[in-house]
């Protein structure tokens, strides 16, 4: 049986609570046996669930060792490639032509770079939308402080354990 459909089970019997004619004890046995079939479901939801969050875990450790891999070899790839760019200029090469690769030294577009950005005008400068400091806020509603538009809301969550 799906837990759905035990669910809306325990919600018809909960119904016939109200119903005088079923004795309670015969309630009281079918509610029992109903908990612990979806006791058991919801059970196994959480192994299954316990399951997926180990992949997760493994996944999100196999991505973080990728990215590190990856990181390395791009370091590596641009150590080498300013190890070449150095010696090419130290040895006063602008061109090799290889058989396979050219390398040659060659202009980049311009860019503007700041050297203080206290003097530069404020045309220049992009607007930031602000941001609200949520803890700063709860910490001032707990010591009563009235925040408008602002609350304490508490919810709550499924905890496993």
């Amino acid at each position: 049986m799906k837990l759905y459909e035990l669910t809306q089970n325990y919600q018809n019997l909960l119904e016939l609570l109200d119903d005088e004619l079923i004795p309670q004890e015969v309630i009281t046995k079918a509610l029992n046996g109903l908990e612990g079939q979806f006791d058991a479901k919801a059970e196994n939801i959480v192994k299954l669930m316990k399951s997926m969050d180990a992949d997760v875990k493994g996944l999100k450790d196999e991505e973080k060792r990728l990215s590190e891999r990856r990181k390395s070899l791009e370091n590596r790839s641009a150590n080498l490639k300013e190890y070449l760019s150095n010696s090419m200029m130290a040895i006063g090469h602008v061109k090799i032509k290889g058989s396979i690769f050219t390398l040659a030294f060659q202009k980049n577009p311009p860019s503007a770079y700041i050297t203080d950005l206290t003097l530069i005008d404020k045309k220049y400068l992009i607007e930031q939308l602000p941001t609200v400091d949520k803890k700063m806020i709860l910490e001032d509603l707990k010591n009563n402080v009235k925040v408008c538009g602002a609350e304490i809301k508490q919810e709550s969550s499924l905890r496993i354990r």
